[in-house]
């Protein structure tokens, strides 16, 4: 597991979205199963299959209810018959506590409702990797502290999870593997404590100054 912290503007969300090969980097390679995912031999379908994304935004269907925004890959994607779908999805709506909402539609839902139906979505395609784009950020105290268990579980069970988070409620439950980002580079990495108490650094004893107010 890998958590991405940073200040507004430091670089998370272009990585994100050259991970996820929504945009392509002006230099570098990114492998996935040891194969570079920007060659044009690389089947996008394939990598789509086995990596998911929670983004902070959601990015739910509106026109279609919360059953429906779940079931759509699984159907489409994955040529899952739609009973079974059905079943599998009711499961992850289960873990979150959503269940009585699947026939919402996302207009119906709280910013906290729309990302919990966001992480079922996830989950519901068993996938390898998951990518989190802060995921706790439309959340309370209690739920954040759920929704981070359920992500350790995830990773208990073998998922690889990369999670860009400003949360530091999260960041110091999920891992003491992270990754400072700044100005679109590397500050540091190390264990959550350990880049907490770095005062020689201003920037990254700023942010974690800021962030625990």
């Amino acid at each position: 597991m890998k958590v991405v912290m940073g200040p507004s503007g430091c670089g998370k969300t272009t990585l994100l979205r050259c991970l996820l090969r929504l945009e392509e980097p002006d230099y570098g390679d990114i492998y996935f199963h040891g194969r570079n995912i920007y060659d044009k031999e690389f089947t996008i379908l394939e990598f789509r299959k086995k990596v998911g994304c929670v983004f902070q935004n959601y990015a739910l269907y509106r026109h279609l209810n919360v059953m429906d925004n779940i079931t759509l890959a699984l159907c489409k994607v994955f040529g899952m018959p739609e009973q079974l779908a059905r079943e599998k999805a009711l499961h992850e709506l289960q873990k979150l506590d959503m269940a009585s909402h699947s026939a919402k539609y996302p207009s119906q839902l709280s910013g906290g409702q729309q990302q919990r139906v966001a992480l079922a979505r996830t989950m519901v395609t068993d996938p390898e990797l998951i990518i989190f784009d802060e995921p706790t950020s439309a959340l309370d105290p209690l739920m954040t502290r759920e929704v981070g268990m359920l992500i350790k579980q995830l990773h208990d069970n073998g998922v690889t999870i990369l999670c860009v988070t400003h949360d530091i409620r999260l960041a110091r439950l999920l891992s003491d593997n992270v990754t400072f980002l700044n100005h679109g580079k590397i500050r540091a990495e190390g264990a959550f404590t350990d880049l907490a108490l770095r005062e020689t650094d201003p920037d990254i004893h700023c942010f974690f100054s800021e962030a625990q107010r």
